[in-house]
């Protein structure tokens, strides 16, 4: 996943540095478009607004938001419902309180072992129903307010842009020129161009690959519930693999369910 995030930085970035030079017809035009107080004003004013926005510890981790869209890993939920079926057939064939053995096998999948532990455990499935939709309905609001700070940033930044152009057009009529005018019109407008780049390469594709992962993380954690309860409930593994399978798009179910 982090790997489609780098290709796609550099290719976005690139064409826009390709787009300069053969529309300029030389590198030397990218100096152009290089102007230190036009990215204060994009970047500095699109935090000093989010501060405004948020509490300032999420600014602070910042840093740990924005690595996940480079870092975070897919769980494969054709692996998760294999491990699920493997935990049925052992709960069928040894009985449910066989599984408290097996826990260090599914340690990788936190809310599977949360809910193998509370079945083992004698809760009701009413209730290790209700504790992991729970827990997954906080991961998903926190990853809904993680994405509204990067999708905050890629709204702030456009408008930041504007104002720097205004600024720019300001300070340039006040000291109008015709042998300037040119020069300093361009410079007016660059802010404005690193506030739509910014936004439209970097923000909000930041919040767009935030909410993927959530929505792919949120299917693999329904898929997981599911499955704890019909091992609960003592399910046929059978079925119960070919329940946990209809959560998948027919692309990804092994060949044999397609012809099914």
């Amino acid at each position: 996943m982090g790997i489609a995030n780098i290709i796609g930085s550099i290719l976005g970035w690139g064409l826009v540095v390709v787009a300069i030079v053969v529309v300029g017809k030389g590198f030397d035009k990218i100096l152009l478009f290089v102007d230190i107080p036009s990215v204060f004003i994009v970047i500095g004013g699109s935090l000093a607004a989010c501060l405004v926005a948020y509490p300032l510890a999420t600014i602070l981790n910042m840093h740990k938001i924005i690595s996940i869209t480079f870092t975070a890993k897919d769980r494969d939920p054709l692996q998760v419902i294999e491990q699920i079926v493997s935990l049925s057939e052992t709960a069928r064939r040894e009985g449910l309180l066989s599984l408290e053995n097996h826990m260090d096998e599914i340690d990788n999948n936190p809310l599977l072992a949360t809910g193998i532990r509370m079945a083992v455990d004698g809760m009701s499935p009413e209730v290790v129903e209700s504790i992991m939709n729970i827990e997954i309905d906080s991961v998903n609001a926190r990853h809904m307010f993680n994405r509204s700070l990067l999708g905050s940033l890629g709204k702030y930044a456009p408008a930041f842009g504007m104002m720097g152009t205004v600024v720019g057009l300001v300070v340039m009529l006040s000291n109008l020129d015709p042998d300037t005018l040119g020069p300093g019109m361009a410079v007016a407008l660059i802010t404005t161009f690193y506030g739509a780049l910014m936004a439209n390469l970097t923000f909000l594709p930041w919040a767009d690959k935030l909410s993927f992962i959530n929505d792919a993380e949120l299917q693999t954690m329904e898929i997981t519930l599911k499955g704890v309860i019909a091992i609960q409930s003592g399910e046929n593994p059978r079925i119960i693999k070919q329940k946990l399978l209809m959560y998948l798009p027919q692309s990804q179910r092994p060949e044999e369910t397609e012809d099914a």
